[in-house]
Parts: C-alpha cells; sequence; structure tokens
C-alpha cells in the first residue's frame, strides 16, 4: 500500500466511524452491528500503527484511550467560568425575576435547564476539531484534560454542519447512575472501598493518569454553552438546538430538559416537575437553572462580583426517609480501620433501594446515641452511600438495647485500639488479621502501584484461601504447577501471571516504596522521599529531624515511616523482596546534576527539542521542582510556543525569569 492509498482510507474510515459514533452514542440510532464496526476500528488502528504520521489527534481509535498524563497542565479560560447563585427558597426565584424585570424594561424570556450533578467542562473547537477541554478550576484557569475527554463517547472530536470556525461549547461530564452501581458492584467484589457518590467518581475520573481507564468508566455528557467572539446566534434556546446540529449531546425539549418560559408560573412548573420526577432518571441532578434568554438582555443585566446576575440555580432539598435500623456490621480495611456498617430495613431512597448506610465511626453511633430497632432518619444528600442523621425518639421501644462499639476485630478477635485524636478504632494484628492481609496484596498490585498483569483480587482471595500467599513476598515464590493446579486458572492465566511479576521487578524504587504500603505514604510522597534519600536503607535509618527535612513531610508521615521501619516483620519483607529482585534505590541517570536544586519552574507552551514531559522530567532530575501556577516564589518560567498571553504577562509583573527552549537547553550544559 502506498502512502497516499493509506491516507485515503484513514480520512475514509475515520470519517465512517465519528459518523456511526455520533448516530450510536447521541442519536441512539445504529445503523451498524457491533461486530463490524469493530472491524472497521481494528482496520483504523492497523493502518495507524503503519501510517503514524497519517493518524489524526481526534481519531476515534483515541476513544478507547491508552494515552499517559502525569500532570495535568493549567490552563487561563478565554472566558470566566462563573459560577451561579444558589437558593432553596421558591420566594427568592419569585424576587429574583421581579428584580429583573424592574432593571431590564422590557419583556424577558427564560431557558430553564436540568441542574446537572457532575464535573463543568469548558471544550474548545476550532475549525470543527476538538482542541482543548478545560475543568472550571477556579473559574479563572482550570486543568487541561483533552486526553481524557477525547475518550467519552458522546463529545464529538469532529464536528457536521455550518459550525463556527472558533468557539467555545460548555456543560457538564457526569457518570450515568447504571455505570456508577455498575463499578461500585465490581468494587464491593474486590473487597474495596466503595466510591462515594457519581458527581466525586465523574471528576476523579477525568483526572485519572491512564486515559483507557476513564474510557472504561463510560463517562457522559451534556453540553449546552455557547461562547466565542461575533458568533452568528442571539439567544441561549437558539444556541443549544444549533449545537444538536452540530453533533453535540444537549438537552432536548421532547424529555423537557429544557424549555422556554415567559411567566413565573412556567418557571415554577419546571421546577415542582422535576423537584417529583427526579429520581426516575438515568443521572443524578441536584437542582434546576434559570437563565434570561436573550444574550443582549444578558450584556445589559450584567454580573455581580461571583456571577451572573441573569442566571440563578434553584437547589432541590435533601431527600430523607424513615425506616428500621435492624443491625450493625463492622469492615475491616488494608491499615486495619474498622468501619461501621448499619443494616437497614429496606426502604425507598431517590429511587433506589436502600439496606445500607455507613456510620463511620464509633463518635458517630455515640453521638446519634443508637439503639438496635430504632426508627432512624436516612438521607443521601450529595452521597450515593446513604447516611443515618437522625432518630425518631418517639418511636424507641423501651426495651432497646443501645449499640456499643465492637471492644475486638470481627475478623481475627484481636482487641481495637483506638489512637489519641483519630477517628477511628484500629486492629493490630496486621500480620494475620486476613482482611489486612488481603488488603495489603490487592494494594500493592494495583495499576497506579506494581501494576502486575495477570493479578486481579478473586485471584489474591483464591491464593490465599489456598494458603499460597499470606504476604507480597509470597507472590514471588508462586510457580507453575502450583498456579495450574487452581480452579479457573489455564495454562495461560498461570504464565501471564507469572510474566506480569517477573516485569514487576523493573519498577522504579518510588513505586515499590508506594507498595509497600506504609501509613500516610502515597503516591506523592513515596515520590519525595525516595527522590530525598535515594535507597531504602536510608530511609530506613533516618532520623525524625532528617524525615522532616523532607519537601511536605510532616510529623504524622514521619513518626508512621520510623513506626514502620521499627518493625522487624516489615525488615524481612524488605529483604524478601530484595531477594525476589525489586527495586529499593534511585537508578541515577548519567550527566544528572544538581544544578537546578531548589529552583522552581512553571513550563508552559510547545516545544520542539523534546516533549513537555521530558522537559519536566529533566528538571527534576537536575534537582528543580515543577510547579503548576505562577507566584511570587516561582523562580522560572519556561516558554515554549503558543505560551497563554495571561500566564506570560503575569510572569513579567512578578518579575520572573522568562527562558526560551534554547535558553534551558545552554542553562543545564
Amino acid at each position: 500500500m502506498t502512502k497516499e492509498q493509506a491516507l485515503k482510507e484513514i480520512e475514509s474510515l475515520t470519517g465512517q466511524i465519528h459518523n456511526y459514533n455520533q448516530l450510536y452514542y447521541v442519536e441512539n440510532k445504529s445503523e451498524i452491528s457491533d461486530y463490524d464496526f469493530d472491524q472497521l476500528l481494528k482496520r483504523l488502528e492497523v493502518l495507524e500503527a503503519n501510517f503514524p504520521e497519517f493518524a489524526f489527534d481526534n481519531s476515534p481509535t483515541k476513544r478507547v484511550g491508552g494515552d499517559l498524563t502525569k500532570k495535568f497542565e493549567s490552563v487561563v479560560h478565554r472566558f470566566p467560568m462563573l459560577s451561579l447563585s444558589n437558593t432553596y427558597s421558591e420566594e427568592e426565584i419569585i424576587d429574583w425575576e421581579n428584580r429583573l424585570k424592574k432593571i431590564s424594561n422590557e419583556s424577558l424570556e427564560f431557558v430553564c435547564e436540568l441542574k446537572y450533578d457532575g464535573v463543568a467542562i469548558g471544550i474548545r473547537y476550532e475549525n470543527g476539531q476538538l482542541s482543548k477541554a478545560v475543568t472550571r478550576g477556579d473559574g479563572t484557569q482550570g486543568e487541561d484534560v483533552t486526553i481524557n475527554v477525547r475518550t467519552i463517547r458522546t463529545i464529538p472530536l469532529q464536528l457536521t454542519g455550518d459550525f463556527p470556525a472558533d468557539f467555545e461549547i460548555r456543560g457538564e461530564i457526569f457518570m450515568p447512575l447504571d455505570r456508577f452501581q455498575k463499578l461500585n458492584e465490581e468494587r464491593e467484589l474486590n473487597q474495596e472501598q466503595l466510591f462515594a457518590n457519581p458527581r466525586n467518581t465523574a471528576s476523579g475520573t477525568l483526572k485519572m493518569q491512564d486515559s483507557k481507564v476513564v474510557a472504561e468508566r463510560g463517562l457522559d455528557s451534556f453540553l449546552y454553552g455557547i461562547y466565542g467572539n461575533d458568533l452568528p446566534i442571539e439567544n441561549h434556546f437558539d444556541a443549544v438546538q444549533n449545537a444538536s446540529q452540530w453533533g453535540f449531546k444537549v438537552p432536548l425539549m421532547r424529555e423537557r430538559f429544557i424549555e422556554k418560559t415567559n411567566t413565573i408560573e412556567g418557571i415554577m412548573d419546571f421546577i415542582h416537575y422535576w423537584d417529583q420526577q427526579r429520581q426516575h432518571l438515568p443521572f443524578e441532578i441536584d437542582g434546576v437553572v434559570i437563565k434570561v434568554n436573550n444574550y443582549q438582555q444578558q450584556q445589559q443585566l450584567g454580573f455581580t462580583a461571583k456571577s451572573p446576575r441573569w442566571a440563578i440555580a434553584y437547589k432541590f432539598k435533601t431527600e430523607r426517609v424513615e425506616t428500621i435500623l435492624e443491625s450493625v456490621d463492622y469492615q475491616v480495611g488494608r491499615t486495619g480501620a474498622v468501619t461501621p456498617v448499619a443494616n437497614l430495613k429496606a426502604v425507598q431512597l431517590g429511587g433506589t433501594t436502600v439496606k445500607r448506610a455507613s456510620l463511620h465511626n464509633s463518635d458517630q453511633i455515640e453521638k446519634l446515641n443508637l439503639h438496635v430497632l430504632d426508627a432512624v432518619y436516612v438521607e443521601k444528600g450529595g452521597e450515593i452511600i446513604p447516611k443515618i442523621v437522625g432518630v425518631n425518639l418517639d418511636k424507641r421501644l423501651a426495651t432497646a438495647e443501645k449499640i456499643e462499639f465492637i471492644s475486638h476485630c470481627p475478623e481475627c478477635h484481636s482487641l481495637l485500639i483506638k489512637r489519641e485524636g483519630e477517628a477511628h478504632h484500629f486492629c493490630m494484628n496486621e500480620l494475620a488479621c486476613p482482611p489486612q492481609l488481603k488488603g495489603k496484596i490487592e494494594h500493592f498490585i494495583a495499576r497506579k502501584v506494581m501494576n502486575i498483569d495477570g493479578l486481579g483480587a478473586e485471584t489474591v482471595d483464591l491464593l490465599f484461601e489456598k494458603g499460597l500467599i499470606r504476604s507480597v513476598a509470597d507472590l514471588y515464590d508462586l510457580n507453575f504447577d502450583q498456579l495450574v493446579a487452581l480452579d479457573r486458572m489455564a495454562d495461560k492465566s498461570a504464565n501471564n501471571l507469572l510474566q506480569g511479576l517477573k516485569a514487576s521487578v523493573e519498577i522504579p524504587f518510588e513505586r515499590v516504596l508506594f507498595a509497600l504500603g506504609i501509613r500516610f505514604v502515597g503516591e506523592t510522597v513515596a515520590k519525595k522521599l525516595a527522590k530525598f534519600f535515594k535507597n531504602i536503607e536510608s530511609i530506613q535509618s533516618a532520623s525524625y529531624d532528617e524525615l522532616i527535612q523532607v519537601d511536605e513531610i510532616g510529623e504524622r508521615i514521619a513518626i508512621s515511616v520510623q513506626q514502620f521501619f521499627s518493625d522487624d516483620a516489615n525488615l524481612m519483607l524488605i529483604n524478601r523482596l530484595k531477594e525476589a529482585g525489586l527495586q529499593f534505590s534511585i537508578v541515577e541517570k548519567e550527566g544528572v546534576t544538581a544544578l537546578l536544586e531548589g529552583k522552581s519552574f512553571v513550563v508552559s507552551g510547545v516545544f520542539t527539542s523534546f516533549s513537555r514531559d521530558e522537559i519536566k522530567e529533566l528538571i527534576e532530575l537536575n534537582g528543580g521542582k515543577n510547579v503548576s501556577a505562577i507566584s511570587a516564589k516561582t523562580d522560572f518560567v519556561l516558554a515554549g510556543d503558543n505560551m497563554g498571553p495571561a500566564k506570560l504577562k503575569k510572569a513579567e509583573s512578578l518579575g520572573i525569569t522568562i527562558l526560551s527552549e534554547d535558553a534551558f537547553i545552554q542553562l543545564l550544559k
């Protein structure tokens, strides 16, 4: 195949797949079988692999993810993303409408919309191509999450129809309730902590470093706000209808997600309808937004210091039901923390059947003065995991037994300890308590930690049940014969697991340190400790004063690190992992110096000799520190092509040294 033929076929396949995606995910139409669609996508993937110079930035193959992002860059919004004023009072909505009428002296038309409970996003399109997606952030600047937004199938990568050459569309990215429920079912099966609510899960997913995981989560969107210069649109409602023609998933009139009215009665009818019907939606909303429709009138009405005068959000009151508290169970986590969970008489709340509710800790049980068979008030509020917020004392039985927090671990029966200043009770038997042992292994093998292919929570359970593993070091003693003898473990699965373990010995020291599961030592802290001390022996022998010299390491972390290394069992574990070949020291790269020691850099723009990630790695390897935002403490701004003018102006106003790419290279030399 010639290059000309390859380019022609790539263009044709890209157009076809974009069209089928639009029909299926936005217009809910299917004109091709799943098999045939997959064959088109596979053919495109093959062509792009063979002719990478013809792969488009917005290729449909980006939908499946796979790109990795170490850090999301901060981006200044071209048009500020203001928040709306909120109210729970219908009287305040009436007062707001009356105020606008007095200010305007013109008849006003309003648009009523749902207030989606997700993550606000602004997406820029240039010449019909998705170019950048940025979160709200503080309203002035947000984070560039373009790589992850490209995986959301209801967001078009290229537009159709008569669209503006350069504009931004804003809306909400959210997690559908069925996807959220499925995700939590998987986590419960894996004995992982459940996600609290779809909103927080959507936000966390959108900022994940692995776009493949983002693609698998199944985020969705509604887009509805058009921003740009000299746009040929006069009002908000028409802008939404136009966006639909360009390929966006927008709120639809036929579903009553959006409608126009020129009366307060129409506004109230919309509010009352959705207050009753919201529990039937496949996604979460927390209210209704009312906006003046006409753009010119919006400009005349203007803004307050914090929000536009021409828009307001009415928020629904928290749902609450009464049911019976039947009993309390206790769950033990990886760190030994014991969490009480209430078992409730099944009750409908927010469109779902609720049988369990979090009680958080012993203080919460004591505060509520809970008794068995109490009539309790349960709320969801902003949380999908319900919580008990009160007791109907009028219904308490005279014989009701007060709930006392357990004194011993429900799994291994060890005495529980509550440390001063901590909310949870802990099981201290970390060397023999089954959920703690399995939790530590599951943490060790996780994607962001050691990322061991072929090994998941179910396999850990099976290996633990058969007595083959009791610690992470035992994983490296497994052999083929042991594995193939297990249920559901074929030759291929056994080999994949062993290959995954073999590959893990190449994982760098900072992730191995994170994998050890030292309390309070997360991914970032592990990286800082590894970089400062260089090897495990130096961390092990470090004094308290030496530990707190490390950037962002405080008293709590320092004490936890010292406690970990004072335990002989932990030292034995590390020795076994060393024997297995794991990395316990930083691999120094040749030519690295401390030339930039103590200097902080903001990297912005596009570079020719290096990628942005490569430049940041060079800064860190030479002792410098990457920061996301410019402040008076910033030492250098490394400015590439297309650096934002606002960021450049701020750097100049603060007198910060601005380096070009060539100047940076000379600085390293």
